[in-house]
């Protein structure tokens, strides 16, 4: 923890106001939800909360069969950074902090596939040798929480069908993780196979495979 050297009064309705600059730096935007801990000594301390934090685990898992699948790099990101990385470059990507223009992505609510022309490529964070191949944001009640993504070295590629619907299908699963905890008398396999049967209709074979390899990986949960 450090010090900013920075005072600020509780008005009488509780409020206090976090400085601009800190928002800045610590990348708060309006509407951010905080968690508040307090410790022994009298300490209240604000961090930011992340809802993609309680998936992790999932979320590793649907990058590595987004990888495997499709022979690419895939990553799953919240608002700041990137959380789980699989294929390629995964050591050099973990844990970094997203781009602008995924950060960008994410504020737009929609799709994104690369237009195959390498100055409009984009990077997942600054300085990666990987580019944006498509990208699905991850909206949970209203909000946008994180991105599902794969990336490609080749600048000039344009991903195909499945592989877009694929990356939609894993967004809209970590969109609702509470469908993954309900019921602790269910296996995992048939609680993902339930989420399979509402989010895979209209999709060719290769994108639910994806899915049904995510289901058969957890079968003896």
């Amino acid at each position: 923890m450090k010090a900013t050297g920075i005072v600020r009064r509780i008005d009488e309705l509780g409020r206090v106001v976090i400085p601009k600059e800190i928002r800045r730096t610590q990348r708060i935007r309006r509407g951010d939800p905080l968690e508040i801990f307090t410790t022994g000594d009298g300490e209240v301390i604000f961090k930011k909360y992340s809802p993609m934090g309680e998936v992790n685990t999932l979320a590793a898992q649907l990058a590595e069969v987004l990888s495997r699948q499709f022979a690419l790099t895939a990553f799953v990101c919240d608002r700041d950074r990137i959380l789980a990385v699989s294929g390629s470059g995964r050591r050099e990507l973990t844990d970094r902090s997203i781009s602008q223009p995924l950060e960008k992505l994410m504020d737009a609510r929609k799709p994104y596939q690369s237009p195959g022309a390498p100055e409009k490529t984009l990077l997942p964070c600054e300085g990666a040798p990987r580019v944006l191949l498509c990208a699905a944001p991850v909206l949970a009640g209203g909000d946008v929480t994180g991105a599902v993504g794969l990336l490609t070295e080749d600048r000039a590629a344009c991903p195909e069908d499945a592989q877009c619907k694929a990356v939609a299908v894993a967004a809209a699963f970590l969109a609702k993780p509470q469908a993954l905890t309900e019921g602790v008398h269910t296996p995992l396999y048939d609680r993902i196979m339930n989420l399979y049967k509402h989010f895979c209709k209209g999709l060719d074979s290769r994108a639910k495979t994806v899915i049904m390899v995510l289901a058969l990986r957890n079968k003896e949960c």
